[in-house]
């Protein structure tokens, strides 16, 4: 079945300032993003993950390059001529207005009649579980709250596309893991495709049906987030999608010979002799007695308690750290101390061949 897309960027560029003083903001960026799917922009500050977003909403126009939505070419439409909305970071709340006055506001825009205006009103406070506070001012809400009237206001037109510009960063912890899921409720019984800016990897893996991660305005993967964090394309993804240790190596007949004098079977395609750097999970570390044959030596430097489990970094012969992450238990980490000798092995397919 042929995918349909909903948004593409073809070779788009946007550089602010001229002649040798100008930034790229983006640099020649490609992607397509299907209709109805959650697609998270995930990157630091300063990749240009909000410019792409800027260019898709019309707010910005490329240097060169072009926006497509449904196959139109939609680059030269101002904001109010694309069947896009943004729910931006700080909300953009009408204080004054109640709750269901900021939600109807657009469709009143539009010119929508009575009847609808008040239909779907409604329908868009039910979808957020706000009905109770209909009549309420928007200052008299919580963060989460308002973050729920700002989604059903721009949910309410029913527009193709929702991009959503680190719309959670405002919220403390818990009330942003409870979003993460509301969000991604919301996408799933609409429909309607979302684009999703962040820098925090958590929300982008547990929201997202793909990712594109970018940095210095280019985009370096696009995949599932389990394709992204378990084969990660090289060593800025894997850092930059969870915790990753790093192990310097050369490449030689299918194995690793780490800087630290042991070494690592890898893919049987691996074939290559070079400098490699390898990749490893604090997860998929197994911590074995230093005496078992073939295991890697080292030796523990600290244990660091998170609650739900504990993490082991230790030194390799070469001063190379790896870190292990290990699920806490009542008796805590038996056996286990700092200057304490230990074995190394990785879990079957852990170890991540990244080139230098």
């Amino acid at each position: 079945m042929t995918e349909t897309i909903a948004v593409e960027a073809r070779n788009a560029i946007k550089a602010f300032g001229q002649g040798d003083v100008a930034v790229r903001a983006l640099d020649d960026v490609s992607v397509q993003i299907r209709k109805g799917e959650f697609f998270t922009l995930l990157g630091p500050s300063g990749c240009g993950k909000t410019t792409l977003l800027r260019l898709i909403a019309g707010f910005e126009t490329p240097t060169s390059g072009s926006i497509l939505l449904d196959g139109k070419d939609i680059t030269s439409d101002p904001p109010n001529r694309r069947p896009v909305n943004t729910v931006f970071q700080s909300y953009a709340l009408f204080p004054h207005l109640t709750v269901a006055q900021n939600v109807s506001f657009g469709l009143q825009m539009q010119g929508r009649p009575k009847a609808e205006v008040t239909a779907t009103t409604d329908r868009m406070l039910a979808l957020v579980r706000l009905e109770a506070m209909a009549g309420r001012k928007t200052s008299q809400l919580s963060g989460g709250q308002q973050q729920r009237v700002a989604l059903a206001r721009a949910l309410a037109p029913q527009p193709k596309v929702l991009l959503l510009d680190e719309p959670l960063s405002a919220l403390d912890l818990k009330l942003r893991k409870e979003m993460q899921t509301e969000l991604k409720r919301l996408q799933t019984e609409t429909g309607i495709t979302f684009i999703f800016v962040t820098h925090d990897q958590e929300e982008a893996l547990t929201m997202s049906d793909r990712i594109g991660v970018m940095s210095a305005g280019k985009i370096l993967q696009i995949g599932g987030p389990r394709d992204i964090y378990t084969r990660p394309a090289n060593r800025f993804v894997a850092s930059f999608i969870g915790e990753t240790n790093f192990l310097p190596g050369t490449l030689r007949d299918g194995r690793v010979i780490l800087a630290s004098g042991g070494s690592i079977e890898v893919a049987a395609t691996l074939r290559n002799a070079g400098n490699v750097t390898v990749a490893v999970r604090p997860e998929q570390v197994r911590i074995v007695p230093a005496t078992e044959p073939d295991a890697l030596p080292a030796t523990i430097t600290d244990l660091v308690y998170f609650g739900t489990d504990t993490h082991c970094h230790m030194a390799l012969a070469d001063g190379s750290e790896v870190v292990a992450r290990l699920q806490s238990s009542v008796s805590g980490e038996a056996g286990l101390e700092r200057g304490g000798r230990v074995g190394l092995r990785f879990a079957p397919g852990a170890a991540q061949v990244l080139g230098e």
